[in-house]
């Protein structure tokens, strides 16, 4: 049964790696599993994805962007602004498709000092992000008053154009972030303890789908630009450029297809022990 689960796995990620680029997949059969899968180790799977594609997003569409003319604001939405969004603001968007989405999977950035006051983490959550921010390691807990299931990963400052836009902007409660300071916390949240293969895989699939619709999104914008880029396969260090929305989650599914396909493997081929959540 493990094998039949491992190669389950394997062809339900390779549907990843090209889903969407003509139509989503059809629902996977409901197949039953030798073991509930704890939900940390899903959790640990989705961050390793959107750390790829944060950082993707961070140095290659912004960071380069930036370089050859292309803008990025946080009012990025509004009519009269032609940018794109943020780091921050992208992960905002693939919360916001999440939302939308019938797998229970909610995603937010949040921190002790945010720019945005709704993000800032209060009573239990602020508890777990200080020890975050001491440890560097990931806090797995449960939230009673909402019954959820959540999972924090520290957020680094890696790069200086965002400690700058934190320190100069006049809603930042703080104004002296440095390189590598626990900036805030990527946070995970889902109702279960565990989850079946199946879950698991319709969980990934519902987070390329937000990744896919944020990226969509600043393209929509883009093409009503008075100057557009051009969109197709080049990327920004090249020039004045975008990636088509096949190109740039193709590029997704090559990079994170290792280590993806790699704990997928793990979980398919030995039994999984119960939740670690901390209640």
């Amino acid at each position: 049964m493990a094998k039949q689960h491992f190669w389950i796995a394997c062809l339900a990620l390779g549907a990843l790696s090209v889903y969407l680029f003509v139509s989503a997949p059809p629902p996977l059969e409901e197949k039953a599993t030798d073991a509930p899968i704890p939900v940390e180790r899903m959790f640990e799977i989705l961050k390793v994805e959107n750390d790829v594609v944060r950082a993707m997003w961070t140095k290659e569409v912004v960071g380069a962007g930036k370089q050859n003319g292309l803008k990025f604001d946080e009012r990025w939405r509004d009519a009269d602004v032609e940018a794109g969004p943020l780091p921050a603001l992208f992960l905002r968007e693939t919360a916001r498709s999440l939302e939308k989405n019938p797998t229970p999977l909610s995603l937010f950035l949040g921190s002790d000092y945010p720019i945005n006051s709704a993000n800032r983490f209060e009573g239990l959550q602020l508890e777990k992000f200080q020890v975050v921010k001491q440890t560097l390691k990931p806090q797995f807990f449960f939230l009673p008053d909402i019954q959820m299931r959540v999972a924090m990963f520290s957020d680094l400052a890696v790069v200086e154009g965002c400690i700058q836009c934190h320190n100069k902007h006049e809603q930042s409660p703080k104004h002296d972030w440095k390189l590598n300071d626990v900036m805030g916390a990527t946070t995970w949240m889902y109702p279960s303890g565990s989850v079946s293969m199946d879950e698991l895989l319709r969980t990934l699939v519902a987070l390329r789908q937000g990744f896919k619709e944020a990226y969509e999104s600043y393209l929509e914008k883009a093409q009503k630009f008075a100057n557009p880029p051009a969109i197709g396969e080049h990327w920004p260090v090249e020039g004045y450029f975008l990636p088509s929305s096949e190109v740039f989650m193709g590029e997704i599914a090559r990079r994170t297809a290792p280590q993806t396909l790699a704990a997928l493997s793990s979980l398919a081929s030995k039994p999984q022990s119960g939740s670690a959540t901390n209640k």
